[in-house]
Order: structure tokens, then C-alpha cells, then sequence
């Protein structure tokens, strides 16, 4: 498991982004060439302090095109009764639904999609609570910058469909939460969605 605030780590990520660039402004075939290499170092470097294999690590690593961003996530905060609503996932464990923001959706978009996909409720989101730097509320990082969007919805309806990323959805409250998905969403965010839910001046968080 790679873990934030190891050097070799952030190291890499930087060299990954300055290939990754190189190769997408440069027009000389040495510099691409060298720019490549210095993707490749840094995908063997991640090799190097995981236990995921080079091969595995340059495919999630190093297959994107373009100048480097960060990637973008939604989280969904519905609630009823001051219960909040959240999905099993297959391994067990809970989170809010949401997931990765599709190259087509906008983000508002995806948090409807990736809703009624995980939860099977249609809902509209009517307030961003927080935009947050995956890293600085997750012990573990990726290999390149998350930024994460919860938004407060209300439902419009629906009920839980089986699917194959979520095996069921339930409403908790504030204290009686299940064991959750920390990677996804932390018990400190949890309860920055409650917090949001409750006031009706929420400003919203971002890093």
C-alpha cells in the first residue's frame, strides 16, 4: 500500500506529470523519446515501493494523454429523517454513491448517474458541500491527483435495483454507522454530510 508523504512516491508522480506533458507539447522525436523514459522510471519506481507489478502499474500510470490533472470523483449525500443513505459495497464495506466522473458527464451529471446506478434512487443535487483533496483526507494515494465533489441531493424517488457494483442500500444515522468504505468516503466526511444536511447556511469546503 502506498502511503501519503513517502518522497520516492511524490517524486514519481512529479516525474510522471513532467513526461506525460513532455509527450504532449513536444515535437522532436529525442525529447519524446526521452520524455517516454521518464514515464517508464516512474512507473517502475511506484513498481518499486508496491507490490503491484511494473506491467499493472504503467497501465493505470502512464496511459493518459495530455497535460496532467487531477481525476475527478462524486459523492452523493441523500437523506431521510436525518438519515443518510449508503450503499454496500461488494467486498462489504459502505459508502455514499458515486464514483469516477465519466469523460461525457458533468459533474452534477455523474452524481445522478452514478446514483441511480449504486443506489437506484433518481435524486437532484441542489448544493456542493465540499471539494476536497483526495489526499489530504485519505491515508493511501493513487498515482496521480483526485479531487472529490460531494454534494447534498434530495431524492425524487425510486428504490434500490441489483447491479453489479452495489449489493444493497440502507439509511443510518449519525451515530450508528456501519463499517465504512474509508478509501471512498471517511467517518469524518460522513459526518461533514451530516453537518451540511443540518444547515441551511452551509458554506461550502474546499481545499
Amino acid at each position: 500500500m502506498m502511503k501519503k508523504g513517502d518522497k520516492l512516491i511524490d517524486w514519481a508522480m512529479e516525474i510522471q506529470a513532467i513526461g506525460q506533458t513532455g509527450l504532449a507539447y513536444s515535437k522532436d522525436i529525442f525529447d519524446t523519446e526521452r520524455y517516454s523514459r521518464l514515464r517508464e522510471i516512474a512507473a517502475e519506481m511506484l513498481a518499486e515501493k508496491s507490490a503491484v507489478s511494473y506491467d499493472k502499474v504503467k497501465e493505470l500510470f502512464c496511459n493518459e494523454i495530455g497535460y496532467q490533472t487531477p481525476k475527478i470523483a462524486t459523492r452523493a449525500a441523500i437523506f431521510k429523517d436525518d438519515q443518510i443513505l449508503l450503499v454496500q459495497e461488494k467486498e462489504g464495506r459502505w459508502s455514499l454513491p458515486g464514483g469516477w466522473c465519466d469523460v461525457d458527464q458533468s459533474p452534477a451529471d455523474n452524481c445522478i448517474k452514478e446514483c441511480r446506478e449504486e443506489s437506484g434512487l433518481t435524486v437532484k443535487p441542489v448544493k456542493i458541500i465540499a471539494v476536497q483533496d483526495h489526499f489530504k483526507h485519505h491515508g493511501s494515494i493513487h498515482p496521480y491527483g483526485i479531487t472529490d465533489i460531494y454534494y447534498l441531493c434530495q431524492s425524487l424517488g425510486g428504490e434500490f435495483q441489483a447491479n453489479s457494483e452495489t449489493s444493497q442500500a440502507a439509511w443510518f444515522k449519525e451515530d450508528d454507522l456501519p463499517p465504512l468504505a474509508e478509501n471512498k468516503n471517511s467517518t469524518e466526511q460522513v459526518k461533514m454530510c451530516f453537518a451540511a444536511h443540518r444547515d441551511t447556511n452551509w458554506q461550502t469546503l474546499f481545499d
